[in-house]
């Protein structure tokens, strides 16, 4: 984690303080939680044990050392609790501070003014997040990429002669219609009065299933029943 932070150095943040806060940190942050920034405090006179304030994606810790820097105190605040954030620029230094929305005030003086505004710049932009998700969540939407994909082309055959694609069940009627009035007309000499009948039935169930016309029925009725 250090290397991750070796570019707060070069604000003016004290190495030392840094190291123990980054190496204690490492137990305090939560899942998907990350350091945004890490501002230290720099009195005038020699600061042994400066208080440190350091902003994550999720919160705000204040860290302050105690019993000579062998222990230290950390106060958080998650975003959702804060009100707002205030800097104030001061010949010495900088002040930040935030209120909650518990009516608390929290401030850290003395911080360099640098430092100061950019914890201020990132905990504006995280207040303006958690009140604006929607817009947060459009500037995570990763737009898929358009991949042209080949087609491959498939050859058809042109259709020249479109009675070759036609139904043929009209044909097959009328075929059928004269095959029967065909054998009708050599047969109906030697066929019984029952044949002549039963020839007369059939007629009636090609015309049922629609294989031949009410005309041509009526025509082969007539016929088989003058021969009766």
């Amino acid at each position: 984690m250090i290397d991750n932070l070796k570019k707060f150095l070069n604000e003016e943040q004290d190495p030392k303080a840094i190291e123990k806060i980054t190496s204690k940190l490492n137990d305090l942050l939560m899942k998907n939680e990350e350091i945004g920034y890490i501002a230290v405090q720099k009195k005038p006179a020699i600061t042994v044990f400066p208080d440190s304030i350091v902003v994550t994606n999720k919160r705000i810790i204040i860290c302050q050392p105690k019993n000579m820097g062998l222990s230290m105190n950390f106060t958080d605040f998650t975003w959702d609790e804060v009100e707002g954030t205030f800097m104030k620029e001061n010949i010495l230094g900088s002040e930040f501070s935030f209120s909650t929305k518990t009516q608390l005030q929290v401030s850290i003086d003395y911080i360099p003014k640098i430092q100061a505004r950019k914890i201020s710049t990132y905990a504006k932009e995280q207040l303006d997040l958690l009140k604006n998700p929607v817009v947060a969540e459009e500037a995570n939407i990763q737009v898929p990429e358009y991949i042209q994909e080949d087609i491959e082309e498939i050859e058809t055959e042109e259709v020249v002669n479109y009675a070759e694609i036609m139904p043929v069940v009209s044909n097959y009627a009328e075929s059928t219609a004269e095959n029967t009035a065909t054998s009708t007309e050599k047969l109906s000499n030697e066929l019984t009065q029952d044949e002549l009948f039963t020839k007369l039935q059939n007629y009636k169930k090609l015309l049922d299933n629609g294989l031949i016309l009410q005309g041509e029925y009526d025509a082969l009725k007539k016929e088989i029943l003058s021969l009766m």
